[in-house]
């Protein structure tokens, strides 16, 4: 079990499958949190309502002022951020790259890249005041490895990785960790819905990416920065 006691930890797309599940494990392990989404459904808003010490922010993370408003309001109320989880993203198959829409490029690059480094922007100046930190980042394993039809996503997962390793480097003397993970198929029920006929028990439960998101952001990492970490599971 971690101890976050007293941390304060930000959660982007904290509504989602992954984001909640990690925002759950980091309550649970004492951390103050601050949950960052474009928008937050009644039985969200319901269930974090009563928690002790956390609040919810919206933003779209592609704004670049709302990522700031939202992270300002995040100081405001807990006066620092010790832990900055980017989780926030999306996928989308499209068409081949010659017949792909600029818009469908734009926005690949803008949920997947630009929400993280806008949020890193944003964040990472106040962890330098207090010299101390921890980020990390959700790539994916198309990041590794083009695929067809899926070049938008595959390229802006892979400057998440790229992102890192540049953020690690700049930061290892500043007492800043920096890292991403690298999912497989994540076992949630859109993409059970996307794809009826696999194996759901070969794909990662949401519950195991948490738990090496709350791995990296812990004193038992603190070796460990620029790393892109597989968790594939089965699939």
């Amino acid at each position: 079990m971690y101890d976050f006691d007293n941390q304060v930890a930000v959660v982007t797309g904290a509504a989602g499958n992954l984001g909640s599940t990690v925002a759950k494990l980091f309550h649970r392990a004492g951390a103050k949190l601050a949950l960052v989404d474009i928008g937050f459904d009644r039985s969200q808003q319901a269930s974090w309502r009563h928690a002790e010490n956390a609040g919810l922010f919206e933003a779209d993370l592609t704004d670049v002022n709302q990522v700031n408003h939202s992270v300002d309001q995040v100081i405001q109320r807990f006066k620092r951020i010790d832990i900055l989880a980017n989780v926030a993203g999306g996928f989308r198959m499209g068409p081949l790259v010659h017949e792909t829409p600029v818009q469908d490029w734009d926005f690949m690059l803008d949920m997947n890249a630009k929400s993280v480094f806008l949020m890193c922007r944003a964040v990472i100046p106040h962890m330098l005041k207090r010299k101390k930190g921890r980020v990390v980042n959700v790539a994916a394993r198309a990041a590794v490895e083009g695929k067809a039809r899926m070049a938008p996503y595959c390229i802006s997962k892979a400057a998440v990785i790229t992102l890192t390793q540049s953020l690690a480097a700049e930061h290892k003397h500043n007492n800043i960790n920096v890292n991403c993970i690298l999912p497989g198929t994540i076992d949630t029920p859109q993409n059970r819905a996307d794809m009826p006929g696999s194996n759901f028990s070969n794909w990662v439960p949401p519950t195991e990416l948490a738990n090496e998101i709350l791995h990296l952001c812990s004193k038992q990492a603190n070796g460990v920065t620029g790393a892109a970490v597989p968790v594939y599971g089965k699939s």
